[in-house]
């Protein structure tokens, strides 16, 4: 393998072998380097300081760059050994030992079928109010129309058939608002648990 710089990498093996004792060896020279430097006269201390700082960070980058090199050489390796290990398998039936685990599936499946019952009866018991609320309606406006009859001949005042008419569309806004809101409430709980 050839570096940037040009200089021949020996074996993975050799280069393992010798960078801790390299870089050791680095460690101690800067660390002597720091002491000389207090030893220079002022107005050259500041100048070979910054070589001094340079050459540890110089020092520290290889050291980082070496292990990163290692890391990805050992990832390369081991994916290459797991390669082999997988191509040289000899595959075999599965064991008895190997299940399938459907008991989550089959609660899944339980749970949708109870919630459609659950909605289906919310339906039916909707149509049938439904239905219920019209055969009174009719029921209501017969009575109605008897109770108009029966005031028109009791001479009631038009104020106060008004009134009572006033109050039946109040009562129509009020219902209509309560299905509305209810309506709402029923669709919003159906989307949370979906």
């Amino acid at each position: 393998m050839i570096l940037n710089n040009g200089f021949f990498i020996q074996s993975n093996q050799q280069i393992n072998s010798t960078d801790s004792g390299q870089f050791s060896i680095a460690r101690s020279n800067c660390s002597k380097l720091d002491l000389y430097v207090l030893k220079l006269p002022f107005d050259q201390r500041q100048n070979v300081k910054m070589r001094c700082d340079q050459l540890k960070y110089d020092s520290k980058h290889l050291q980082a760059g070496l292990l990163a090199a290692q890391q990805k050489r050992a990832r390369r390796e081991a994916a290459a050994s797991e390669r082999e290990q997988l191509l040289n398998r000899r595959f075999a039936p599965n064991p008895e030992v190997t299940a399938i685990n459907i008991d989550y599936a089959v609660q899944h499946q339980n749970s949708l079928q109870n919630s459609h019952r659950g909605i289906d009866e919310m339906i039916y018991t909707g149509s049938n109010t439904l239905e219920m609320l019209r055969s009174q309606r009719v029921t209501l406006k017969g009575a109605q129309r008897k109770i108009m009859d029966m005031a028109n001949t009791l001479g009631l005042s038009n104020h106060t058939m008004r009134l009572i008419e006033k109050r039946v569309r109040e009562d129509k806004v009020i219902l209509i608002l309560g299905i509305v809101i209810t309506l709402s409430v029923i669709i919003l709980v159906i989307i949370y648990f979906t």
